[in-house]
C-alpha cells in the first residue's frame, strides 16, 4: 500500500496580516485529507516570522481536529468522488508527472537526473514563475498583494518565539562532550567501521546505521563514515533565467528599474553585482533562488552561493567576484549570530563598500538588531522582488555617488 504524508504549504505563509495563514492552512489541510493522506502536518500561522510558538502550534493541531470531528472528513471514504473537476485536475497531474518521469528516464534515470540538477531546476522554474505572478498581482495572496490592512496598525501582531543561538550552540556542544565521555568508544569505532565497509559494497546500509546509532555514534560521524566511500554530493547551481520576467506584467516599476540598472552600468562600466548567499545549517533555498532569478532578469549580475556556508566562506566568495552587495537569505534563525560576523569580516578589510542586506523569515523584533549590526536593509517574506531591487539600487547609488 502507498502511504502518503502531506504538509501544508510553507511558501504560501505570509508575514503580513498573519492570521490569514489560519484559513490558508485549513484549506490546504482539507485538500490533503480529501485526497486520502495517511499523515498530515499543518503549519503554524507564525512560521513566516520565526519558529512556531506553542500558541500557534495548538491552532495548527486543532485545525486537524476540526476537520476530523466537526468537518467529519475522516469518516467519509471519498468526499469528492465523481467530481469532474477533481478528476480533471488528477488527470492533469498524472500527465505532468509522466512528462517529468520521461525526462528523468531520458537522462539515464533519477540518479543521473539529480547529478545533472534537472529536478531541482524544474522546481526552481515553477517557484520563480509563481513568485512573478505574486509580484505582478496576477495571483492573489490575501493581505499581501490584495486586501491589505489599510494601516499597519490594523493587522494584529503575534508573539514570536525567540531563540538564543549562542545558548543553543553551547548546550549542544556540552551534550556532545557528555555523550563522547559516557559512550563505549571502542564499540562506536567498530560500528562506524562496519558502516563504512558496507558503504564500500552493496549491502543495505540501514541495519549498520541503526547499530551505529545504538552505540551512540552521532549523525555527523555516520555521515563521515559513508562519505569516505561515497564522497560528498555537490549540487550544480543552475540559475533560472527569463522565467520571472516572462510572467511579470509590464509596469512603471519595471521600466524604472531598467533605467536605473542602465544608469549604474554606465557609471561603473558593468551591471550591479550581488552575491545571494545562505549562511549556517539552513537547507531551504527557494527564497534564495527566486531572488537570484528575479534580480538577474532585472539586469543585475547575480552570483548564487552554495548552501551551508560560513561567514568566512561568504566573504571569500564576495571578494573573489568583486560584488557590490551581499544578500543573505535566511530561514533557520541564524541571522542574529551569522550576519554580524559577516559584517565585521567585510568591514575589517578593503570591502567596507559592499552593502549587506538580509531577507527571509525574520521576526520583526530582530530588524533593529540587524540594522544596528550592519544590515543596510531587511526584507520580510512577502516583499516584492521589484521593491527589494529598488531599495538595493538606492543603497548602491548612495554608496557609489550615482544620481
Amino acid at each position: 500500500m502507498l502511504r502518503t504524508h502531506c504538509q501544508t504549504s510553507g511558501w504560501s505563509l505570509a508575514a503580513q496580516d498573519v492570521f490569514n495563514n489560519v484559513p490558508r492552512t485549513c484549506i490546504e489541510a482539507a485538500a490533503a485529507v480529501a485526497g486520502h493522506t495517511q499523515s498530515l502536518h499543518t503549519n503554524s500561522l507564525d512560521e513566516a516570522l520565526g519558529l512556531p510558538t506553542d500558541y500557534a502550534a495548538r491552532i495548527a493541531r486543532n485545525t486537524q481536529l476540526h476537520l476530523k470531528h466537526e468537518g467529519n472528513m475522516a469518516h467519509v471514504i471519498d468526499p469528492f468522488g465523481g467530481s469532474y473537476l477533481v478528476e480533471d485536475l488528477t488527470q492533469q497531474l498524472v500527465e505532468k508527472a509522466r512528462q517529468h518521469i520521461a525526462e528523468a528516464e531520458s537522462l539515464g534515470g533519477m540518479a543521473a537526473a539529480i547529478e545533472a540538477g534537472v529536478p531541482k531546476l524544474r522546481i526552481e522554474e515553477v517557484a520563480t514563475a509563481t513568485q512573478a505572478r505574486i509580484d505582478s498581482g496576477s495571483q492573489t495572496i490575501v493581505g499581501v498583494n490584495k486586501y491589505q490592512p489599510q494601516d499597519s496598525g490594523d493587522a494584529e501582531q503575534v508573539e514570536v518565539r525567540r531563540i538564543d543561538n549562542s545558548e543553543v550552540r553551547s548546550q549542544q556542544i556540552a551534550r556532545l562532550k557528555t555523550l563522547r565521555k559516557t559512550r563505549n568508544q571502542a564499540a562506536v569505532d567498530v560500528a562506524l567501521q562496519a558502516l563504512q565497509q558496507a558503504a564500500a559494497g552493496t549491502e543495505n546500509l540501514v541495519p549498520f546505521a541503526i547499530e551505529a546509532a545504538r552505540q551512540r555514534a552521532t549523525v555527523g560521524e555516520m555521515s563521515d563514515a559513508m562519505a569516505r566511500e561515497f564522497g560528498r554530493h555537490r549540487a550544480t547551481i543552475q540559475g533560472v533565467r527569463g522565467v520571472w520576467k516572462q510572467h511579470m506584467q509590464a509596469s512603471a516599476d519595471m521600466d524604472l528599474l531598467k533605467d536605473r540598472v542602465d544608469e549604474f552600468s554606465k557609471a561603473l562600466g558593468r551591471a550591479p553585482r550581488i552575491l545571494v548567499a545562505k549562511l549556517g545549517q539552513d537547507g531551504h533555498d527557494r527564497g534564495q533562488k527566486v531572488i537570484a532569478s528575479a534580480f538577474a532578469d532585472l539586469g543585475f549580475d547575480v552570483v548564487t552561493g552554495p548552501l551551508f556556508q560560513t561567514p568566512d566562506e561568504v566573504y571569500d566568495l564576495a571578494i573573489s567576484h568583486d560584488v557590490d552587495a551581499v544578500g543573505i537569505s535566511t530561514l533557520a534563525a541564524a541571522h542574529l549570530s551569522q550576519v554580524p560576523q559577516l559584517r565585521k569580516k567585510l568591514d575589517a578589510g578593503a570591502s567596507r563598500h559592499i552593502e549587506l542586506v538580509v531577507g527571509g523569515v525574520i521576526p520583526p523584533g530582530d530588524i533593529p538588531i540587524l540594522e544596528r549590526d550592519g544590515a543596510a536593509a531587511v526584507f520580510l517574506p512577502g516583499t516584492k522582488s521589484t521593491d527589494a531591487a529598488m531599495r538595493l539600487l538606492d543603497l548602491l547609488a548612495r554608496r557609489r555617488n550615482i544620481s
